[in-house]
């Protein structure tokens, strides 16, 4: 008999609706009809509105609600979301496995977990004792966006963990995992479109990341995202689950872990809790089991390997097998096994060299190239690109493809008019792999590069080093048009909804000249404007732009003023200077005033500043417009310069710039965190792994195997006592590595 009393009642539809949705939204095994469970979800939201100080943050009622916020705030990952290095073919699969054996010392084979790669977008889900409290997108891999409102949205993922009390750990974990669009929900949704006359979504990873930077929860509920969980890291309780003094587990052919990991019944003990502090997973087969017994979702096709032919093999079986999934995949993601290993081998600034990516190889079609056109960037290079007879390629439909440059495409001989084979290279960015000659015109004729730019008409110059063709004109529509796109983009100022349509509109407009014109824009003006749309039968609709929207943009320029210097300078489009480019320079001179005044010499004396770099950053300085553009962004308020307290905690330029050390054991005198301190503080630098350009190693009480690999590589070893020599000033410092 179900309980009358109101307290009884609510907890017992809530554990029923947890349950359910798990079921449902994780395990694919529903055991009821939806008119059963909408009817759970009914009387629970009558429950709470009869009494509203019963209701609780993690009921399954609060997934929806609020009004859409103006914006989303920048949060910091536990650890940072590195990306994943990728093999595209079998031999740099067995090379990977090569580095992975060599960098651990043996010629044994060692065990892997295959887990299909989700077409989707990386989420951060942060759980305090068991209760979801924040959500975030990987974002620039060290701060993403907190769009936890949005997360909640999404039924795959739970609220609370399940069982919290007994199976998670206390106190703060972060989980990593993957926010995906089903193909059945992407087919309604972009029915539902084309029935509105709205712009049809390309493909479902496209659909899921606009869903998840969509500012109103209940639009991105309507959206159907899922999600998938593979990793923990972070958090106090899971810092303390693998002791140093705890012996790593250096294989894992002991463990007796099946092939399938939907077979193996992992988790925590309940007895951790009464004889000390949890303790985490040791393989990441555990780590995916214990996901599972916390209640979040985990792709149940995962698979352990022992050496690289059984991964060839699964690898090989997916490559068909893939299309019978409900959701997007391009490979397999490949991860050591044993979590102690991983932290022998360490990360490269990029990506874990425990890990790697298998694509699949790219799908082809064959269809006719219409045109060859050419497009002009930011830094006034053209480069020619295919225009296409639509075809479809791994569910996307194609009518543009990337011919990469002149020369590319006269060694290929690509002409207008061929029946050329397209590919989707890794399944992401479409390319022209060459013609098929025995479908050509008897009157083609060879392609040749224009001589004019297409936009202004200036005349187009190739340097004798380069093969890239350029636009020297500054005021080029086109180039303002992408150096526009470039300052507006999430990697440099991250002007949230100022997109392509929206600047060509105010170039058009002659509205804006330059990015310093867009700090002058109203609300008024840009409501006016119309935003441009095409159905899928190719007719283009036409709507206002809105106050609404309009006052989104203003909020979202005004706050770029604020941004971080080293934003300001990477969306200058200043040639050669990227996203570490810009962040090393903001480093090293603090100011635009002290960037701009640097000598070539001065600029080279920046760390990984060379001169190449140097000689571009002190080119664009000496044009009298980029600095009278610098002033006109000073005085519409864009932050100059690095703030005092911000610059105070810069690592300086100093005696260890250049070089690495790696911290292992336990020293006497300071803890990791001051000591990996005093090593920036001069300039150094603190590395989790031991390579052949470690500078040295500093050794404390039980040191690990970190200790034996720089032995092995001849790479000094420093103890307590010479590490103090080294940070503090002295004669002797100099004789030290």
């Amino acid at each position: 008999m179900s309980p009358v009393n109101p307290t009884e009642r609510l907890e017992e539809l809530r554990r029923l609706i947890r349950y359910h949705e798990e079921r449902y939204f994780v395990l694919d095994d529903p055991e009821v009809a939806d008119v059963e469970f909408d009817a759970l979800v009914k009387e629970l939201r009558q429950l709470e509105s009869q009494h509203p100080d019963l209701a609780t943050p993690d009921s399954p009622t609060r997934r929806v609600g609020g009004r859409a916020t103006a914006g989303f705030d920048t949060v910091e990952h536990a650890q940072p979301m590195l990306s994943l290095d990728n093999a595209y073919s079998e031999d740099e699969l067995r090379a990977f496995d090569e580095r992975v054996r060599k960098g651990l010392g043996t010629a044994e084979s060692v065990v892997y977990i295959a887990e299909l790669k989700i077409d989707g977008l990386s989420i951060a889900l942060t759980y305090e004792d068991g209760m979801l409290t924040r959500g975030a997108t990987r974002g620039d891999g060290v701060r993403g966006e907190d769009v936890t409102a949005n997360v909640r949205t999404i039924k795959a993922i739970p609220l609370r963990l399940k069982e919290a009390e007994a199976s998670a750990p206390p106190g703060q974990v972060e989980i990593r995992g993957e926010v995906y669009l089903p193909k059945r929900a992407f087919e309604r949704i972009n029915r539902e479109r084309e029935e509105a006359g709205e712009a049809l979504f390309m493909n479902p990873r496209n659909a899921a990341a606009g869903a998840m930077r969509n500012l109103d929860p209940a639009l991105v509920a309507r959206r159907g995202l899922s999600a998938f969980t593979y990793q923990i890291v972070g958090g106090p309780a899971f810092a303390d689950s693998r002791p140093e003094g705890r012996p790593p587990r250096t294989s894992s052919a002991e463990t007796g872990l099946p092939h399938v990991g939907a077979d193996l019944q992992v988790g925590p003990p309940s007895s951790h809790r009464e004889t000390g502090p949890w303790v985490g997973p040791r393989t990441h087969a555990e780590t995916l089991e214990t996901l599972r017994a916390w209640g979040l979702p985990v792709e149940a096709h995962w698979r352990r390997c022992r050496g690289v032919e059984e991964l060839l093999s699964c690898c090989r079986e997916w490559e068909e097998r893939r299309r019978t999934l409900e959701f997007g995949t391009d490979g397999i993601v490949i991860k050591l096994d044993d979590l102690a290993l991983r932290d022998l081998l360490g990360t490269t600034s990029k990506f874990p060299r425990w890990a790697i990516a298998f694509k699949f190889p790219a799908e082809q079609q064959t269809t006719r190239l219409k045109a060859i056109e050419v497009n002009v960037g930011r830094t006034g290079a053209v480069t020619p690109f295919a225009v296409l007879e639509p075809v479809v390629i791994a569910g996307s439909t194609i009518s543009m493809a990337t011919l990469h440059n002149a020369e590319d495409l006269t060694r290929k001989d690509i002409r207008e008019g061929d029946w050329v084979i397209v590919e989707k290279a890794g399944d992401v960015i479409p390319r022209v792999v060459g013609p098929v000659l025995s479908r050509r015109q008897d009157d083609s004729v060879p392609w040749t590069m224009p001589a004019a730019c297409p936009r202004c008409g200036a005349a187009l110059c190739r340097e004798a080093d380069e093969v890239v063709w350029r636009c020297e004109n500054t005021s080029c529509p086109a180039r303002l048009q992408r150096g526009l796109e470039h300052f507006a983009s999430r990697s440099a100022m991250n002007i949230e909804g100022l997109g392509e349509s929206l600047i060509a509109q105010l170039l058009a407009g002659n509205l804006v000249t330059d990015c310093a014109g867009l700090y002058d824009l109203g609300e008024e003006v840009l409501a006016g404007l119309t935003s441009t749309s095409a159905r899928s039968d190719g007719k283009a609709i036409s709507r206002r732009f809105g106050e609404k929207n309009a006052a989104k943009v203003v909020a979202q320029i005004e706050r770029s003023k604020g941004n971080e210097l080293w934003r300001l300078i990477h969306g200058l489009g200043i040639r050669h200077v990227g996203e570490r480019g810009a962040q090393l320079l903001a480093r090293a001179f603090g100011s635009m005033d002290d960037l701009c005044d640097a000598t070539t010499a001065q600029l080279q004396t920046a760390h990984e500043i060379g001169p190449v770099l140097a000689a571009s950053v002190r080119s664009w300085c000496d044009e009298p417009q980029n600095r009278q553009l610098i002033e006109r962004l000073r005085a519409a308020g864009v932050r100059m310069a690095v703030p005092p307290e911000e610059r105070a905690a810069m690592p300086a330029p100093g005696p260890l710039t250049g070089k690495t050390y790696v911290l292992t054991g336990t020293l006497a005198s300071m803890t990791r965190e001051d000591a990996t301190a005093a090593v920036e503080r001069l300039g150094g630098k603190v590395a989790g792994s031991v390579s052949r350009k470690t500078t040295g190693v500093i050794v404390g009480a039980e040191a690990g195997t970190k200790a034996a690999k720089a032995e092995q590589l001849g790479i000094p070893i420093l103890d307590e006592t010479a590490f103090r020599t080294l940070i503090e000033p002295g004669p002797d410092r100099a004789a030290l590595p």
